[in-house]
């Protein structure tokens, strides 16, 4: 499976189970690490959780190994990296607070922000 259908699935499987405000941010031409972060919010830690785990078991159910998770324990910020799709799960505070999304945003040439 591709990045690509990757990305796919992980959206597919944070929808299936309410996650709200779910972006995907193509960040291959800033990091090396992997090609995709999506981030998603959750309405509790305990949601938060569930929808990590959603990805979890679902990108296991198509072979796919996933590489880690962490925050789980707390359900304020859950990561689960998949190599080339690395998913936020947040509470909404926690998003704001670190706010991922200006972090990796893609300067466009010409703009103030390059």
């Amino acid at each position: 499976m591709d990045a690509e259908q990757l990305k796919k699935l992980v959206i597919d499987s944070l929808e299936d189970v309410k996650g709200r405000e779910i972006v995907a941010l193509d960040i291959r031409e800033m990091s090396g690490v992997t090609d995709f972060m999506v981030v998603c919010s959750g309405t509790s830690n305990r949601h938060v959780k569930s929808l990590a785990h959603n990805v979890w078991v679902e990108v296991k159910k198509r072979g796919i190994v996933p590489l880690g998770m962490e925050g789980e324990d707390t359900g304020d910020w859950v990561l689960v990296d998949l190599g080339d799709v690395v998913v936020h799960v947040m509470l909404p505070e926690a998003r704001l607070f670190y706010d991922l999304e200006r972090l990796w945003q893609v300067p466009v040439p010409g703009s103030d922000e390059d």
